[in-house]
């Protein structure tokens, strides 16, 4: 029936891993079965199976390590730590630092 409608399916033999990467990180399907549908010259990719998510390294601009550095009065490595943990947040990781010093 998918023929007359002029449907084609592919199964995807022997898939070890698909990885979905986006801006907040990767999806990973260590063991997936794909399938390709194409129909009226359009190719579509159905996944099955349980992805895991990896999160994506939070990336510190390093002009506002040296700032929070600068404004904390400590290392470099101190300041980026901080950035880190408050999610890049210039203010509160200066207001981390200086309560803790």
């Amino acid at each position: 029936m998918m023929k007359q409608l002029g449907m084609q399916v592919e199964q995807f033999e022997d898939v070890r891993q698909i990885v979905i990467t986006t801006g907040k990180g990767k999806y990973v399907f260590d063991s997936a079965e794909v399938a390709a549908m194409t129909m009226q010259g359009i190719t579509t990719y159905q996944i099955t199976g349980e992805p895991r998510f990896e999160a994506a390294a939070q990336e510190i601009p390093d002009d506002d390590v040296k700032m929070v550095a600068e404004q904390a009065q400590v290392s470099l490595d101190a300041a980026r730590e901080a950035l880190q943990k408050t999610g890049g947040d210039i203010a509160e990781a200066i207001i981390h630092l200086t309560s803790h010093v």
